[in-house]
């Protein structure tokens, strides 16, 4: 347990900022079954139009420092191979 007023407040931040995080990796990764899933049923065209959403929810997420840059750019290239591939 923290003893300092500083480590102490340091603990708090640092909760509020796990809770936030979480959260947000949890859309990311629930976006990212969306469309693994619109892909495996055969709905191309409804995961192309959701991509650009999820492309922003990475772009959000590095903007954050929750990914970083390299791993964003791969798990875009990744999906729109997905769905290239699926066509």
């Amino acid at each position: 347990m923290p003893i300092t007023t500083s480590a102490k407040k340091a603990l708090r931040a640092g909760e509020r900022k796990r809770v936030f995080n979480n959260t947000k990796k949890d859309l990311l990764n629930k976006a990212l079954k969306q469309v693994k899933k619109l892909v495996s049923e055969k709905k191309v065209k409804e995961a192309r139009t959701y991509m650009s959403e999820v492309q922003r929810i990475i772009d959000k997420s590095v903007k954050t420092g929750l990914l970083k840059r390299n791993t964003a750019a791969r798990k875009k290239s990744r999906l729109m191979a997905f769905i290239k591939k699926a066509k």
